[in-house]
């Protein structure tokens, strides 16, 4: 399986043999969507809390005397049915919304969605970007001249459009696409399949040393 590799100009530079243990494997919708909710859940942080009645301030004193009264019996002003007072069965911050996904599961659900995104006609190996210096206009540049080759929508300012995977971070290649609100850069050794699918375009930048770091993820 073959490739297209393009240059900072979107003309074709090159070709590039595909492993189909990466791209070739056939859609799990089962698999990739256990895989997400998981990852969406562990990045989940527990914010909510509602006090209850050991937590709320005041209470101390009974209300009222326990006989005598004609009133129903309270040991607190704090009780949960009164106003002010604590609340039952609230929200947390101690819960942990955390889910376990096998490591060998979320590898092959990354290589999945790599699979179907080759198939869509959503991934883009480009050969190189080197920037002397950070530069938006060499990176608006970049993308406009992809749109110009059958990836259309790569260019729009609004969404999130390109996902711009990295063999190794570069400061001058990150601040050039800062300012691009719809793409993001990382290093292709931290991607996954949430960052992938919340993107419509993956770019790869020098495959040939990129996906040898994909490669050996696969056991």
């Amino acid at each position: 399986m073959e490739s297209i590799v393009y240059n900072l100009e979107g003309q074709e530079s090159g070709k590039i043999t595909l492993d189909d243990k990466l791209f070739g494997l056939n859609w799990n919708a089962d698999l990739v969507h256990q895989t997400v909710v998981s990852m969406q859940a562990n990045a989940r942080q527990s914010i909510a809390h509602a006090k209850d009645r050991s937590e709320v301030r005041g209470g101390g004193k009974k209300p009222w005397r326990q006989k005598g009264t004609g009133r129903a019996r309270h040991g607190s002003s704090r009780s949960p049915i009164w106003v002010g007072g604590g609340v039952t069965h609230g929200p947390l911050k101690e819960r942990s919304y955390d889910k376990q996904i096998n490591k060998k599961a979320k590898t092959k659900a990354l290589f999945t969605v790599l699979s179907q995104k080759l198939r869509d006609n959503e991934l883009i190996f480009v050969d190189d970007v080197k920037l002397t210096k950070p530069e938006t206009k060499t990176a608006r540049v970049l993308l406009e001249a992809l749109s110009k080759v059958g990836f259309e929508k790569i260019a729009y300012k609004k969404g999130n459009r390109a996902y711009v995977a990295t063999e190794a971070l570069d400061a001058n290649v990150i601040r050039s696409f800062d300012n691009i609100t719809s793409s993001k850069v990382e290093e292709i050794r931290n991607l996954n399949p949430l960052d992938v699918l919340n993107y419509k375009y993956l770019v790869i930048v020098n495959p040939k040393e990129s996906l040898k770091v994909l490669t050996a993820r696969v056991k």
